[in-house]
């Protein structure tokens, strides 16, 4: 007899469109998923047609570099973001949970504009140009949904507070990156991928590790006692709002004096979380591993500008960059998505083998990144490494997806 649960194909092809918009992590973590393969099989193979020459591929209307950095800080990775914010901030809030009309516009123009601005990679600065428009009409509606509910709610949570500031800088950034696309500066863009790295993506995802670490840790080992402290989300906008000032102004040899106080707070959580008494369950190490990436990114920051100032060298290139990116961002990505997604669709919450594996071979793509920075040959290491990340993700997002095509396996809504 059919399981009730899982309709046939004809029905089930009919009641997609009300099932995606269910709830706002399937629609938005769907897209994300698909877009992490979309945002590295783009640059995958510009970087291959930079390293070999292929003289017929399609080249940017832009610097390849501002195609690949403003879509990834824009748009694939907050479409993750997102779904989460708007899931969670109700909870957190204590208020009612969004009903569609405010998530489906949301995940429409963000997603949207994210496929018609990869298009517009392929040569066309006009599609490039609509796409992010239509990214930060995404951006807005967001904003002034997730202000609403915190605005309605008696509770003035701190980490609603913080996730919310770091979408308005989000705005903000994207906004300049709008502008460079119209012919501003080149220091428009410049201040755009600043803003999104450290004024958006760093806040918003240490913000909900904050909260969410501690919380998973003390549901899950006995005798725990989370430390949040009330005073390190302030320190870190501080501290990161120095780093950017510090980067804009081009004092990279004085940026350590903020990028060394960040590699010990952010060092101090990651010890203060206990990582040595979370190896079960699976998600729960996830979470404690990918967030060591955190504080090793901005040791070597440090270094870096440390060095600098000593000997007049910029060493390490974009390894600091991309060992938070990949490292920190990449894998708490894969964690904290495995985590919700567990969750959210019935499931045990497990990290199971395809997320293991993905999430191993994300280490790998980190070191193949470093290596690019380090040594010579460097176009063929950053090829190797967009291929690593796609080898990584494919199974997991088609696993990912899957989950979110398919009703829940409790049978409940959501």
């Amino acid at each position: 007899m059919r399981d009730s649960r899982f309709p046939s194909r004809p029905e089930a092809l009919a009641q997609l469109p009300a099932l995606l918009a269910a709830a706002p992590h399937r629609l938005l973590f769907l897209a994300g998923a698909l877009a992490v393969l979309t945002s590295m099989t783009w640059w995958t193979l510009q970087l291959a047609s930079l390293r070999y020459g292929w003289a017929h591929w399609p080249q940017p209307p832009v610097p390849p570099g501002w195609g690949h950095a403003l879509l990834t800080v824009y748009g694939m990775l907050p479409l993750f973001m997102f779904g989460f914010l708007l899931t969670v901030f109700p909870r957190w809030l204590d208020r009612p949970a969004l009903p569609r009309r405010r998530y489906v516009p949301v995940a429409s123009a963000v997603f949207g504009g994210y496929l018609l601005a990869h298009a517009g990679l392929l040569g066309s600065l006009a599609l490039l140009r609509a796409g992010v428009l239509l990214i930060g009409a995404g951006y807005a509606m967001a904003l002034v949904t997730l202000a609403q509910v915190l605005h309605a709610s008696t509770a003035r949570q701190q980490h609603a507070w913080s996730c919310l500031a770091g979408v308005a800088v989000g705005g903000a950034g994207l906004a300049a990156g709008l502008a460079a696309l119209f012919g501003a500066p080149p220091a428009a863009m410049t201040l755009a991928l600043r803003l999104g790295v450290f004024g958006f993506l760093l806040p918003v995802y240490f913000s909900v590790c904050h909260r969410m670490i501690p919380f998973f840790s003390g549901n899950a080992i006995a005798g725990y006692r989370p430390w949040r402290p009330r005073w390190s989300l302030p320190l870190a906008w501080a501290l990161l709002t120095a780093h950017v000032a510090l980067e804009l102004a081009g004092a990279d040899a004085w940026r350590w004096l903020a990028d060394a106080p960040l590699a010990l707070l952010f060092g101090a959580h990651a010890l203060a979380w206990q990582p040595w008494r979370a190896r079960r369950p699976g998600l729960l190490l996830a979470l404690h591993l990918a967030f060591a990436w955190l504080p090793l990114a901005f040791a070597l920051y440090a270094w870096q500008s440390a060095w600098l100032l000593a000997s007049g060298r910029m060493v390490l290139g974009l390894a600091p960059l991309h060992v938070l990116t990949i490292g920190y961002f990449g894998s708490m990505l894969v964690a904290m998505v495995t985590r919700v997604t567990q969750g959210h669709s019935g499931r045990a919450l497990q990290m199971g083998t395809l997320p293991w594996v993905c999430f191993a071979l994300l280490q790998g793509v980190v070191v193949l990144r470093v290596r690019a920075e380090l040594g010579p040959d460097g176009y063929r290491w950053l090829v190797l490494a967009a291929a690593g990340w796609l080898i990584a993700f494919a199974p997991w997002v088609l696993r990912s997806a899957w989950i979110y095509l398919t009703p829940r396996v409790d049978g409940k809504p959501g």
